[in-house]
């Protein structure tokens, strides 16, 4: 299966695109949004010159299955999936943050803490804490979205006094971020999962916040295996975890993190498989379903521009 690692779609009625790390925005008119979910993949802010078989299907799949679990608590721009690798939803006008929750001392907060740093984002971390263990109460730590380059943590007073977001909708973000989380929790638990850590993305419409983008997927989310977890903590021991922290862990033991100079590992076809299969096997896990690889047609991209058109038409 080759990877779709660029689109040069001219949809009905379309006026831009946006190519992003991973996925390609095609903007219809001033209603409409399509995402399509390419199988690039990005670590330490690089796009790495291979693409990923079937890593857009996994990514669209979740988020659409986590978008439709939590529209009870606000609504989400999402309207339809109609093919496997994209979502047709509202144009919102996107809020320049991107909300950061995390429930363990993990990832770039922990590298942050054991460089002696004890404030992320101007909140507070307690002394004494271990790599993955799990904070007394989740911590928001927000980051600026950058148009180039890297993001950049700010915190909850810079983003007011900078006119980022005002202090009623910013409050209002903190409120959905934690029920948000609250619930990817308590699906991740059942599954025997652990929900580390995430981001989300919103915007409003009509004077109204929105949920946009992937939510809970292993490219916007870590997760650790629930089992085992309290003995790998005790012992000191990685957890076992699906999320793309293994990428990274791949890329550093190779020399890479993204700096001046650095060049990325060679990808090979095994390097590029084990991805795959990763990404497969956080879809099993988290969604509790089988994952049906779209069928290996010829030409994928024409497959998605009569699907996505076909969805678009029907809209008029």
């Amino acid at each position: 299966m080759k990877a779709i690692v660029k689109t040069d779609f001219n949809f009905p009625g379309q006026t831009a695109k946006y190519v992003g790390k991973v996925r390609d925005v095609y903007s219809i008119g001033d209603d409409y949004l399509v995402m399509v979910v390419s199988d690039r993949i990005s670590a330490f802010d690089v796009v790495l010159p291979k693409g990923i078989p079937f890593k857009g299907q996994v990514l669209n799949q979740i988020a659409a299955k986590f978008l439709d679990a939590t529209t009870d608590i606000l609504p989400n721009w999402k309207i339809a999936t109609p093919d496997p690798m994209v979502t047709v939803g509202h144009k919102c006008e996107p809020f320049l943050v991107e909300m950061v929750i995390r429930g363990y001392l993990s990832g770039h907060a922990w590298r942050e803490y054991k460089a002696g740093k004890r404030t992320l984002c101007g909140v507070t971390m307690p002394d004494g804490m271990v790599e993955n263990q799990k904070f007394p109460e989740p911590i928001i730590t927000p980051t600026t979205k950058a148009a180039e380059g890297h993001d950049e943590d700010i915190s909850k007073e810079d983003i007011i006094a900078r006119g980022i977001v005002s202090r009623e909708d910013y409050e209002q973000l903190e409120a959905y971020t934690r029920a948000i989380f609250q619930r990817g929790t308590e699906i991740a638990a059942k599954m025997g999962l652990i929900l580390v850590d995430t981001k989300y993305e919103f915007g409003k419409k009509n004077g109204q916040i929105i949920l946009m983008d992937e939510i809970h997927t292993p490219d916007s989310s870590r997760y650790f295996y629930a089992d085992g977890y309290e003995e790998r903590l005790a012992k000191n021991e990685k957890q076992k975890q699906l999320s793309k922290e293994f990428v990274r862990e791949w890329l550093m033991a190779n020399g890479f993190q993204g700096q001046d100079g650095q060049q990325v590992p060679e990808m090979t076809p095994e390097i590029i498989d084990g991805i795959t299969e990763r990404y497969i096997e956080l879809y099993e896990h988290i969604t509790g379903d089988k994952f049906v690889k779209a069928a290996e047609e010829d030409d994928i991209l024409a497959r998605m521009e009569k699907n996505v058109t076909d969805c678009l038409n029907s809209l008029k």
